[in-house]
């Protein structure tokens, strides 16, 4: 529990500080809103595919162990 409040805090702490930085930098109020709640929406194609990359490194990661654990119960059992 501890860790999902240090991350929602965390979360909410960087959020506000791009919000005041986009509108330091000249934006108005709702597109300085839309860019801290939507971070995805102001990626450059680099960087979106560098996400992409991680989840996906993530998630091939989640099916070898899967896979792995799945195939050392059948051999035991």
């Amino acid at each position: 529990m501890k860790i999902i409040g240090i991350t929602v805090l965390m979360m909410g702490c960087l959020m506000s500080f791009s919000f005041w930085l986009d509108y330091l930098e000249g934006f108005d109020l709702q597109t300085a809103f839309r860019n801290a709640t939507s971070p995805f929406r102001v990626m450059d194609p680099a960087e979106t595919i560098v996400f992409l990359s991680f989840i996906l490194t993530v998630l091939i990661e989640i099916i070898v162990y899967s896979y792995k654990k799945r195939k050392g119960k059948a051999k035991a059992g």
